[in-house]
């Protein structure tokens, strides 16, 4: 019994060591993590505040801008760049013609990476600003990195948040439509109860359409940097404009026979959902249509 009594102390012993020493590898990893930073902030001169709740960031204000600052109940629009603390290689920046947006309240994380200190930095920002989070790797991708961004394991993460002057996403899509317009040098109308702008080729003379009319459509969509990500221009597709995209209720002010780009904003296309890997959430899209049959 004695003998037995002393095998179970000695396993028990044994667990206890590996316990002991796989917790000291963790506080060791972040003691190593936080001595790196410590060492950054003072080589570059750089003034960033620690998180007094000792979770572990830092934050700073790059750029506070004026007005208000924003309060939980606001709505922020805001594109995101990751990059590595150390080495300064961009792992992710978020698309020009694309933004991510909710209210401020909500906004703990960016895509599936929850971030601690981002509400923080928010309620010190201004629509506009810009603010910095400095993130060990523990409160960051860890130890397994990141197949999405690129991120690799172990990585310290200088992540910088962009908002934008825009509160409603439909302004900012506005701008970035007339942005567009301006730098193809484009000559484009509004529809004021859609917000899409669109060019006419041939305005067509054929049968009316109204949001009950079949329609037979060539068509051509693509991102505002030209990728298509939809196409049909073989003269069968089918649909009538409550099928399809918001945006597309602009034709009814053509006839069978008409040739018009559309310049739609994100609220009228695919919205906060996007469409799938093809069209990201809060994206504008820009399509080639041809009516190429009406029926009332």
């Amino acid at each position: 019994m004695l003998r037995k009594l002393s095998s179970y102390t000695f396993v028990l012993l044994g667990l206890i060591t590996v316990l002991s020493s796989c917790k000291k590898e963790y506080e060791s990893a972040e003691n190593i993590d936080n001595a790196k930073i410590a060492e950054y902030l003072a080589k570059n001169n750089v003034t960033a505040t620690k998180d007094p709740d000792g979770t572990g960031f830092y934050y700073q204000v790059t750029n506070p801008a004026t007005g208000e600052f924003f309060k939980n109940t606001d709505s922020v629009l805001y594109s995101i760049t990751i990059k590595s603390l150390l080495n300064g290689t961009t792992y992710y920046t978020s698309p020009e013609w694309t933004n991510q947006g909710t209210y401020v309240g909500y906004t703990t994380s960016a895509g599936a990476l929850k971030l601690p200190g981002l509400l923080t930095v928010l309620h010190l920002l201004k629509p506009g600003g810009v603010g910095r989070l400095i993130l060990p790797s523990y409160l960051a991708y860890g130890k397994n990195g990141s197949d999405v961004t690129g991120v690799p394991s172990n990585e310290l993460i200088d992540f910088t948040i962009t908002t934008y002057p825009e509160t409603k996403q439909a302004d900012l899509d506005d701008r970035r439509i007339r942005d567009f317009i301006a730098a193809k040098g484009l000559t484009a109308a509004k529809d004021d109860e859609t917000g899409v702008y669109y060019v006419v080729t041939n305005a067509g003379a054929g049968d009316a359409i109204d949001m009950t009319s079949t329609l037979t459509l060539n068509y051509t969509g693509r991102l505002f940097n030209g990728t298509g990500f939809d196409s049909s221009t073989d003269g069968t597709y089918k649909t009538s404009l409550p099928e399809a995209v918001a945006g597309f209720e602009v034709v009814k002010n053509f006839r069978k026979g008409a040739k018009v780009r559309l310049l739609i904003p994100s609220v009228q296309g695919y919205g906060t959902a996007g469409n799938g890997s093809a069209v990201q959430p809060n994206t504008n899209l820009d399509f080639d249509v041809e009516i190429i049959e009406v029926v009332n």
